[in-house]
């Protein structure tokens, strides 16, 4: 590299003694290897004036980031090849470089030519001669934007994929839960219900805790609903199912056990809670409106409360208690809620 002035050239005669220092050696000869050798990997080096900021040496790639020659590179500063924030950063990063006794590692992003490329810059300060602070900086410069690109493509990647599997689970669940659900209500069919039935008598069984069976039944239909026929039942059938599916939580089960009877399973609730939550049901249904060629159709249930368990001791005897309790509601008329009894055992004496 030519030089372009007497100063120049004397500051790089200097530089060449701090790099043989850094160095250990006697002579700039390893130090001017040092170069030559950088020169040919894929970095961009530069040494600077620490006082100016002034580049004293730059290999020709950190030259052809700044679109200028290598000779128009020497005695330039960051001033002059940068916007202001950038040459500000670049400064303040040689100061915490120089504050250190090891390299110090930064990290910027250069906007070339409507371009932006990502580079980590290992900074250390050159030895200066014996009660003298160090005159000069070596920084080499790595291009991390294609390692950027690639990590953040393979990141995009792996979001898509777990997306996919995401969604693929999604469907999955909701086509297994299809399966299980009753077209008409969206309510669990049978088979899905009797499973939830024994998993909940086996847990409450050990850890010795309550939970209600509610047995439901749709009282005789109006005339209304008659004359309109199937597509008047089905309306009364979606609305049930809705507000079954509303007044459930999620660890409850509410199926449909067959045409007009229904049944709720109420997860760790005891008898007078599940009485009060099926009360409120109740009215809801006796309530709602529900409207087909403008004329309101109208329903009612009866239900049947049991539990385990204070009213049966076993998955069969609960299902018997809340259809007898049922079939209680029934008999006074409906748009009832009906208790089973409790049992009282007597103690061994």
């Amino acid at each position: 590299m030519n030089d372009t002035t007497p100063a120049l050239s004397q500051e790089r005669t200097e530089l060449g003694r701090s790099l043989a220092r850094a160095l250990d050696a006697d002579s700039g000869g390893l130090a001017a290897v040092l170069l030559e050798m950088l020169d040919r990997v894929a970095v961009l080096l530069a040494i600077k004036e620490v006082a100016t900021g002034r580049y004293l040496h730059v290999n020709p790639a950190m030259a052809e980031l700044f679109g200028r020659t290598q000779a128009a590179m020497l005695a330039s500063t960051d001033a002059d090849l940068m916007e202001a924030a950038q040459a500000t950063a670049m400064r303040a990063a040689e100061q915490t470089a120089l504050a250190h006794a090891t390299p110090a590692l930064s990290q910027h992003r250069i906007e070339r030519d409507g371009r932006k490329r990502e580079f980590t810059v290992t900074r250390m300060a050159l030895p200066a001669a014996e009660g003298e602070g160090a005159r000069y900086v070596m920084c080499v410069w790595v291009d991390q934007t294609a390692a950027l690109q690639r990590e953040h493509q393979l990141q995009q990647a792996l979001a898509q994929l777990e997306q996919q599997q995401l969604a693929a689970e999604v469907l999955r669940r909701e086509t297994q839960d299809q399966s299980l659900r009753d077209a008409t209500t969206g309510l669990y069919q049978r088979i899905h219900f009797d499973d939830q039935l024994r998993r909940e008598v086996d847990l409450s069984s050990r850890e010795h805790r309550e939970f209600a069976l509610v047995s439901i039944a749709l009282d005789p239909l109006s005339e209304v609903v008659k004359s309109l026929g199937t597509d008047a039942r089905i309306r009364v059938l979606e609305a049930l199912g809705r507000l079954l599916r509303s007044n459930t939580r999620a660890m409850d089960a509410s199926c449909r056990l067959d045409e007009d009877r229904f049944a709720v399973l109420l997860s760790g609730v005891g008898l007078a809670t599940a009485h009060s939550r099926m009360e409120g049901l109740r009215r809801q249904c006796a309530t709602q409106i529900v409207v087909l060629e403008g004329r309101d159709l109208g329903f009612t249930v009866s239900m049947g409360v049991a539990s385990f368990p204070h009213t049966a001791h076993s998955e069969n005897d609960l299902m018997q208690a809340s259809d007898t309790a049922l079939r209680e509601a029934q008999k006074r008329g409906g748009n009832h809620v009906a208790l089973a009894s409790i049992r009282f055992e007597l103690g061994a004496s």
